[in-house]
């Protein structure tokens, strides 16, 4: 499970048939790196071109997806950027999300910048290793390719993590009982990685990591003292973790606390 995780992270969103024994890098090399000019003719297609277009891209793939931080990385103004946005979420290649806030006591005073996600994780992938590279990969020389991959891999899956855990909550409850669902983030750095709202008012709050450790007990205090200091009260704790639990967390399972793992996620993967 966790190696078709991996697979989604990489080619969810793209059109070829993946066959997951076969390792990561040859499968990368095979139906991405050796048909660079094939893709990159569609992607730019789809993109009209626009070097802008393609600074924004490479900007939110690589950074904290903040809006302020995907133009600064890009050298584009803040005009020119909120234009480039909009247009690129009417062609569907990325979505705007903004903190949910206004389940806290914080929604008054948190001015912090929307977040940016591409709408197809393959999109992320090769604005983050394959598009900044594009001089060596066009001499079939991939080692930079890999060499951040490498580097970025651990951040990079986080995130694709959270966002199928947040597809598996919508699976629990039905479409009429979840009101909203999303994270929460501030100019502080707090972050609650899964914040959701059912129609009857339910609040439930999660946290997802895709580490090689078990999720501690600290995970959990950690988000129960964000939580009084956010005055949001939670009716039910969700954790996320590719590799387990602690026994002092499995402990307290129940009572409002749900552990799950990679595995839980089997049903929605389609690679």
């Amino acid at each position: 499970m966790q190696t078709a995780l991996n697979y989604f992270a990489v080619f969810g969103g793209l059109d070829v048939k993946i066959d997951i024994t076969k390792p990561l890098r040859t499968l990368i090399i095979r139906h991405i790196l050796d048909e660079y000019y094939e893709i990159q003719d569609s992607i730019s297609k789809l993109t009209k071109n626009s070097a802008p277009y393609h600074k924004i891209l490479t900007g939110i793939a690589l950074g904290d997806r903040r809006v302020n931080s995907a133009f600064k990385r890009a050298d584009i103004e803040y005009d020119e950027g909120i234009k480039s946005l909009y247009e690129l979420e009417e062609l569907n290649i990325i979505q705007t999300e903004t903190s949910m806030d206004f389940l806290t006591n914080q929604f008054e005073e948190n001015e912090v910048a929307d977040k940016l996600l591409f709408t197809a994780p393959f999109l992320r992938f090769w604005f983050a290793f394959v598009s900044p590279l594009y001089r060596g990969i066009a001499r079939e020389d991939y080692d930079e390719c890999f060499d951040r991959f490498n580097n970025y891999q651990n951040e990079f899956m986080n995130l694709v993590f959270e966002q199928l855990c947040h597809e598996y909550v919508k699976t629990i409850f039905s479409e009429d009982e979840l009101e909203d669902i999303g994270r929460y983030w501030d100019e502080d750095d707090n972050q609650i990685d899964l914040l959701a709202q059912t129609q009857s008012g339910k609040i439930i709050i999660g946290s997802c990591r895709y580490t090689n450790s078990k999720m501690k007990k600290t995970e959990l205090t950690r988000l129960k003292e964000l939580c009084e200091s956010l005055d949001i009260v939670p009716d039910e704790v969700m954790l996320f973790s590719k590799s387990g639990f602690t026994n002092e967390v499995k402990e307290q399972k129940g009572q409002g606390l749900r552990l799950f793992t990679v595995k839980s996620l089997k049903g929605l993967l389609i690679v």
